[in-house]
């Protein structure tokens, strides 16, 4: 038992100065650099010097008791930052996340729509300007090289503002909205209601690709919160802000990467797994072929939704 929890104290040990101490201590040494020197100084190292030397030369900070208070209070400060951080980086989600009834969200999903549809019809005009080369044995026509790239930079421009027409504020939205549209026309139910039953189900490597996903989004949503507390900082010392810029295009590359992987093994764990639930639940008898019929997505839909 001993060896169990000296591994474990070990792995909690980690955890918490990686995901705690470590980006707050970080933080909060930022912050006393950039307070110190200001706008004015901000790359004046004598400085900062000047100040760790007169910091250092107090009499107080030769008592080992006053050195322990500041470490320990050094070490609860960056765990309340990186803790603050977390919360923010919560909100955050749910912000990349929501579908937007507010008329704030839904100038933003207006504009975002109109501007997939103009791309969208940017590649019609592109396919229909097109001039076949020829027409192969089986009657298809065959668009030129330089078309074709033309055609596809158009719609990965188009993409990278949603898969379909846009019906959230935001990509991130978007993505998994489309992640639940493809599985409702593909199989005819609902992935809200779906997804708590088949998520018991899946067998322990797709469960821990799934979490990795989502565990690499809620990772990215924490450095943009980071990201907002450095542009806080700014106000006081301006290099903070490139740094904010740089940890808002990381989160933002991050989330998007993330996102993507996540709504795809949701698709595939539904198309995998979808007709074992079916048939733990009664819909579909064991010995069963083919796949998961619309009446079964219909029924699973309202079975799980408590309907009626």
């Amino acid at each position: 038992m001993n060896p169990l929890l000296a591994t474990l104290g070990g792995k909690l040990t980690e955890r918490w100065l990686n995901l705690l101490v470590l980006p707050g201590a970080l933080f909060l040494a930022v912050t006393a650099v950039g307070t110190t020197l200001g706008h004015r100084h901000w790359h004046d190292v004598d400085r900062l010097r000047t100040t760790l030397d007169d910091l250092a030369a107090r009499p107080a900070l030769d008592r080992t008791g006053t050195a322990a208070l500041l470490v320990a209070l050094a070490l609860l400060s960056a765990a309340a930052a990186s803790l603050t951080a977390q919360f923010l980086g919560g909100a955050i989600e749910r912000y990349w996340l929501r579908a937007g009834r507010d008329p704030l969200s839904r100038a933003l999903t207006a504009r975002r729509r109109r501007r997939w549809k103009e791309r969208d019809a940017g590649i019609a005009d592109a396919v229909t300007a097109a001039t076949p080369t020829g027409d192969g044995a089986d009657g298809v026509v065959e668009i030129p090289a330089r078309a074709w790239i033309r055609i596809q930079a158009l719609t990965g421009a188009r993409d990278r503002i949603a898969l379909r027409v846009p019906q959230r504020p935001n990509w991130y939205g978007d993505r998994m909205q489309t992640a639940a549209d493809r599985v409702e026309a593909a199989y005819g139910v609902d992935l809200a209601a779906l997804w708590p039953r088949l998520w018991l189900i899946l067998p322990e490597p797709a469960g821990r690709q799934i979490q990795s996903a989502r565990d690499s989004f809620g990772a990215a949503a924490r450095l943009a919160a980071w990201a907002v507390g450095y542009a806080l900082l700014a106000c006081w010392w301006w290099p903070a802000a490139l740094v904010a810029a740089g940890c808002a295009a990381v989160s933002r590359a991050r989330a998007r990467t993330a996102v993507d992987a996540l709504a795809g093994l949701i698709e595939a764990a539904v198309d995998v797994h979808g007709r074992e639930l079916a048939t733990r639940v009664g819909l579909i008898a064991p010995d069963a072929t083919g796949l998961l019929a619309q009446d079964t997505g219909d029924a699973m839909s309202e079975l799980f939704r408590k309907a009626g």
